[in-house]
């Protein structure tokens, strides 16, 4: 193998870990940080940067574990070889196009599981020892997510939400402030449906293939009729619970902002409902998922910070 080989080897094997990695999907985790952390400044706690980075920086491996552990558990389960990809389903397709890179990947998660672990150590050493349940439950997550929790209906639908939501929000704010916060949970519950909604939505092109590798989840035990009104109703909780925080909590009235999103929920509820068995005309209902799910805490986080 020449010089030139070698080098291209390396630069697809680099780029599929990347890939595997889902960095387009890393905002959904940005967002939630900062609603976190935002959460804990409305209420008191001292900016620093530094700190904000460490938290930000867990966070983020933490999404990234999942999504390449997710990445490759799929590629050796024949899945990836089954689903039908869109921009926002289907996995990244990284592995099937370049199988050698698996080793790769395999001990890329390795390394960065340790220097989760690490981190949140040094979390856990800096705030106390009652935010290590947020660090557990969160590698349970991690862990089980493909292997267990996606053969199990009710709690995939709730996983990844109680991941982003209470989890991270809560997580995020108590390590700003070392109190637990009723703000914080009650906001949390915004990402909370609105990511279970994510993943439910991204669900339905993949029934069949998921199907064939034995995962069970709430399509395949309620049918697409029942799991497209769930999707509203989630949607629906999830404003419900903005407005009963601002209502609860007397929010500045920046946060009120966080409505305007409807304008895009609404209509995207209206595809999801009449169009759930046809995926070309769910796409832009899918899009609309993902820019609500990233910009509400934002807008949200924005309001109290401005505040």
């Amino acid at each position: 193998m020449t010089e030139h080989s070698k080098t291209m080897t390396a630069f697809k094997t680099f780029k599929t870990v990347v890939q595997t990695a889902r960095p387009a999907f890393l905002w959904l985790t940005v967002a939630v940080v900062c609603l976190g952390t935002a959460i804990a400044l409305f209420q008191g706690a001292v900016w620093s940067a530094s700190w904000f980075a460490v938290l930000l920086v867990t966070a983020l491996l933490a999404h990234v574990l999942v999504n390449m552990l997710n990445e490759y558990q799929d590629f050796q389960s024949g899945l990836d070889d089954l689903t039908q990809k869109t921009p926002f389903s289907g996995g990244s397709g990284a592995l099937p196009q370049h199988p050698q890179a698996a080793p790769v990947v395999r001990n890329t998660l390795w390394a960065l599981g340790l220097v989760f672990m690490a981190l949140g150590a040094y979390i856990v050493a800096h705030i106390g020892w009652a935010i290590l349940p947020f660090g557990l439950l969160g590698v349970a997550l991690i862990v089980t997510y493909t292997a267990f929790i996606t053969r199990q209906p009710w709690l995939c639908l709730l996983a990844p939400g109680l991941a982003f939501g209470p989890l991270m929000v809560m997580g995020t704010a108590y390590a700003w402030s070392g109190v637990f916060s009723g703000l914080a949970l009650a906001l949390s519950m915004v990402p909370f449906f609105l990511v279970n909604n994510l993943l439910l939505l991204n669900q339905f092109p993949d029934r069949e293939a998921d199907q064939k590798v034995g995962r069970f989840n709430i399509l395949m035990l309620l049918g697409l009729p029942f799991a497209s009104r769930l999707f509203v109703v989630f949607l629906g909780l999830a404003y419900l619970s903005l407005g009963l925080s601002v209502a609860v909590y007397s929010l500045p009235m920046g946060v009120y902002f966080g409505f305007l999103t409807a304008l895009l929920a609404l209509p995207m509820a209206w595809l999801v409902l009449k169009f759930y068995a046809n995926l070309e005309k769910m796409l832009p209902a899918m899009a609309m998922n993902v820019i609500i799910n990233i910009f509400l805490p934002l807008v949200i986080s924005a309001g109290l910070v401005w505040q």
